[in-house]
């Protein structure tokens, strides 16, 4: 009577089997892969060796065919082991997989025995070929053993040693049929065992693996006469592992699919931590106006990073004149804080975390794994201490390092390192660069608007003594030519000469102080400066509560002229602007609308280009005179300093004009204009 009953765990398997071929698609990781073959080969086996009706390869009439299904056995039983400990070693520059030198002497002993032999075991020398096969076989799963894995390496090195010698005696006292499947069922109960292991949690997906590889791996009972010479029995023990094979892919199949819902379950827990770490980070409201007050806050930063990141230490360099120094740190030791300081300011300026100068610490990141030991001097603290590796964030500008975030003591190790987990915190270092340049750009811009004040006050104070002195020297001269002076008189004359002759040098050189240097001319899109602007300033009038509204012109034209000087006009006006409407004079103006709007509008009209900035602060008390330093500008005697002024002269150097109105019913507007290309 033929046993019919495992046609279906056949088609079952192979129903299941293009379910591990997608998850290979979707994961692209070896586990899966391994899986997909392993059942592959379990197919092949069934196909093979067992007796599907009519169909019957165990007759002895196909040698070959029932050596290629003992070979499927093996391979597939170590492709399941191999995927719970896929451990390799190193050949070279290759790394091989330590299922693979295991496997391949238990194939060669498919082959010769089932296929050379028959399936009958050679006498004499011969017969030693098997024993040596499974000593090599054995030999290379000790050395698996050995390293460390998920399982405890006593217990991986026990149960080898026993199934080995198991294996060894079987071989001896029966012959070389019975240790392939002693071998086949100790690979099954050992990734029962792995599963355990590896995934040490309770679920249905690891109940099912585990149940199904414990009763696949129950082959080993055949060898034993009470299960070989009772037929009934025999045969509900080969339906038992034959279902086991489809219980343990179901079981692997639901293993991958909790997997992948813990995934999607850490990442959105990550998702909602960098979330958060996120606004952390963009509430400080960083000082921007002079770089020193902003590395003062150092320290700060570090606390924050401290309390939010996965890093229970931090410290924050900048670069200034040429060095580094250390801006602040949090979660250090006070000694470690003074050796580090100390070795900041031994750091080169220069190729200081140079792209590839340091390993990534994180595929895809920015962040490095910096040694500090080649800065470290003889008897260097930082030693001693036992510091001298920090991941470090790059502060890099547009043409060199500015300074790094260096990060240590990491939250939960076991945990490892993801890109996301440094995302935030390379957000960060990118707006304290930008937030730092900014501020730099400021101090450079109030430089220049002082240095514009005193030319323009020299060339005031020029224009004033020239005509009075030429006075002086005009009737010096006519007196120093009178024949009837006495020496003491003329001595006095000649006096009045060098005088007046040295104060005239001084004013020339004084007035040459008032004459601008001409800067090459560049054709700028007035769309993209301002764009530029809004974000650079955009944070500024969050922090102000400042409504800033921006509305450009579609098609605008270009206008020729110096980008850095248009940029610094434009910058004047935009600071004028804000500063009036957030004056307390603006608060009690804008009572009756409370709110406080700065607006900065570009358009074209013919061959000119105009940028207005308003704001909803008091007007000018005299609209003419608003560009002329040091007079009032608004009500209450407030003035706008030199940056009007400036203003008003970098437009006159490109043939453009710079004017100011008065909005009704309130406010106040400058209207900047610029010859088109």
């Amino acid at each position: 009577m033929y046993d019919y009953y495992q046609l279906p765990a056949l088609v079952l398997t192979a129903l299941l089997l293009p379910a591990f071929g997608y998850l290979y698609l979707r994961f692209r990781d070896t586990r899966t892969l391994l899986w997909f073959v392993g059942f592959l080969c379990a197919i092949f086996q069934m196909v093979l060796l067992y007796r599907l009706g009519n169909w019957n390869f165990q007759d002895g009439s196909h040698p070959w065919l029932k050596a290629m299904g003992e070979t499927f056995i093996q391979i597939g039983s170590a492709v399941f082991l191999t995927s719970m400990s896929p451990l390799r070693f190193r050949i070279g520059y290759r790394k091989v997989l330590f299922g693979i030198p295991f496997t391949i002497p238990l194939v060669a002993y498919s082959l010769l025995f089932y296929g050379v032999f028959h399936g009958v075991t050679p006498s004499g020398p011969v017969f030693l070929i098997f024993p040596t096969l499974g000593i090599l076989s054995l030999v290379a799963g000790l050395f698996w053993g050995i390293v460390k894995g998920s399982m405890p390496v006593w217990l991986s090195e026990s149960l080898c040693v026993v199934l080995g010698c198991f294996g060894l005696l079987i071989c001896f006292a029966t012959g070389a049929d019975w240790p392939l499947t002693l071998v086949e069922s100790g690979a099954h109960f050992m990734t029962a065992l792995l599963l355990v292991f590896v995934f040490r949690r309770f679920s249905p997906g690891l109940s099912l693996s585990v149940l199904g590889f414990l009763s696949w791996s129950l082959s080993m009972l055949r060898i034993f006469p009470a299960f070989t010479l009772n037929p009934g029995v025999n045969l509900y023990l080969l339906r038992f592992i034959v279902m086991g094979k489809v219980v343990a892919a179901l079981g692997l199949i639901l293993l991958a699919l909790e997997d992948q819902l813990a995934i999607n379950k850490a990442g959105k827990e990550r998702e909602r931590r960098a979330r958060r770490e996120l606004e952390a980070y963009a509430n400080p409201m960083l000082v921007r106006r002079r770089v020193e007050d902003f590395d003062r806050q150092g320290k700060e930063i570090c606390q924050l990073v401290v309390e939010h990141s996965r890093f229970a230490q931090s410290a924050l360099l900048f670069e200034t004149s040429g060095r580094y120094r250390l801006a602040g740190a949090a979660g250090m030791d006070p000694a470690v804080v003074t050796a580090l300081d100390s070795l900041a300011a031994r750091i080169p300026a220069s190729g200081f975390l140079l792209p590839g100068s340091a390993p990534l610490a994180v595929e895809w990141s920015q962040t490095v794994d910096l040694n500090l030991e080649p800065w470290f001097s003889p008897g260097d603290d930082l030693k001693r201490l036992r510091f001298s590796r920090v991941l470090a964030v790059p502060i890099t500008g547009r043409s060199a390092n500015e300074g790094a975030l260096l990060l240590g003591a990491m939250r939960n190790p076991q945990v490892p390192l993801r890109a996301d987990d440094l995302l935030p915190l390379e957000l960060l270092a990118a707006r304290l660069q930008a937030v730092r340049s900014q501020t730099r750009m400021l101090e450079k811009l109030i430089d220049s608007e002082k240095f514009a004040g005193l030319g323009q006050l020299a060339g005031n104070v020029t224009q004033q003594l020239n005509n009075p002195l030429t006075v002086i020297l005009g009737y010096a001269s006519l007196l120093d030519e009178t024949s009837n002076l006495n020496p003491q008189e003329r001595k006095a004359v000649e006096a009045i000469l060098n005088e007046a002759r040295r104060m005239r040098e001084m004013l020339e050189s004084l007035s040459r102080i008032s004459v601008r240097q001409s800067d090459p001319l560049d054709t700028i899109s007035v769309s993209e400066l301002l764009a530029d602007m809004e974000q650079l300033h955009r944070s500024e009038f969050l922090n102000r509560s400042i409504d800033f509204r921006m509305n450009i012109a579609p098609a605008l034209p270009s206008v020729r002229c110096n980008a850095q000087q248009l940029r610094q006009a434009v910058l004047h006006c935009l600071q004028f602007a804000i500063e009036t409407a957030d004056s307390p004079s603006s608060d009690m103006d804008s009572n009756e609308t409370n709110s406080r709007t700065v607006r900065l509008e570009a358009t074209a009209e013919g061959k000119v280009v105009q940028i207005l900035v308003a704001h909803s602060g008091p007007g000018f008390l005299d609209p003419e005179r608003a560009f002329d330093p040091f007079v009032p500008a608004q009500a209450g005697g407030e003035m706008a300093g030199l940056g009007l002024g400036l203003c008003a002269t970098i437009l006159r150097e490109y043939n453009g004009r710079a004017s100011a109105i008065n909005l009704e019913p309130s406010g106040a507007a400058i209207i900047l204009e610029l010859q088109a290309v």
